[in-house]
């Protein structure tokens, strides 16, 4: 009998676990999170891992660096050097905070210690596992799972200082500070950009 009530006793905290703590923290994916993932990324970028940095991309991002090594000419393992942010150029795994998830969209704000600000880099679920989103972000595709805190800490200085110039917020989404991280071609570029298609030789200066 005590075996019997042991068991229900087990079972219920199980079966409460489960109903309460499904999606606590906003955790789906088996379990994982956007800020495993960027962890993983982090990981993969450190070890010059090509492979392992385009297991993290979402479908999107890895059309979205091939076209852009189309675009500048340059080798499709260099545009994935970085992994798109240039948050990974620190020597150590740098501050994460504010995850976000909504569905299956995900977003989490990462400290870029090379601009001194906070990078929010957008995540989509794509088959049980969270990847950086960043092609998903510039097809238009992604959809912001809310304001990150950074955005929300500057509105609310902007609203307590209303003399200060405000610049008019992006309507795509909350992700718009990301700038992929993208290799030069040999001239003509703007760092850290995607680069434009560059001018015909012939064309006005």
């Amino acid at each position: 009998m005590q075996r019997i009530i042991l068991l229900i006793g087990a079972l219920s905290i199980l079966a409460i676990s489960f109903s309460c703590g499904g999606n606590a923290g906003g955790l789906t994916g088996g379990g994982e999170s956007p800020t495993e993932a960027y962890k993983r990324l982090f990981k993969a970028v450190k070890a010059k891992d090509t492979e392992a940095i385009k297991a993290e991309m979402s479908v999107k991002s890895i059309e979205f660096a091939k076209m852009a090594a189309g675009r500048n000419n340059t080798p499709v393992e260099k545009v994935f050097e970085n992994g798109f942010t240039a948050t990974t150029m620190n020597a150590t795994l740098p501050e994460i905070r504010d995850q976000r998830i909504a569905d299956n969209m995900g977003a989490i704000e990462v400290y870029n210690s090379k601009d001194s600000r906070w990078e929010d880099l957008p995540f989509v679920l794509e088959d049980g596992k969270w990847k950086l989103a960043v092609g998903d972000l510039f097809a238009g595709t992604y959809k912001s799972p809310g304001k990150g805190r950074d955005a929300i800490e500057k509105e609310a200085a902007n609203a307590a200082n209303p003399n200060m110039t405000q610049a008019p917020m992006p309507n795509m989404s909350f992700n718009a500070n990301v700038v992929p991280i993208v290799p030069k071609p040999a001239s003509n570029v703007v760092a850290n950009r995607v680069n434009p298609v560059p001018k015909p030789a012939n064309a006005a200066k």
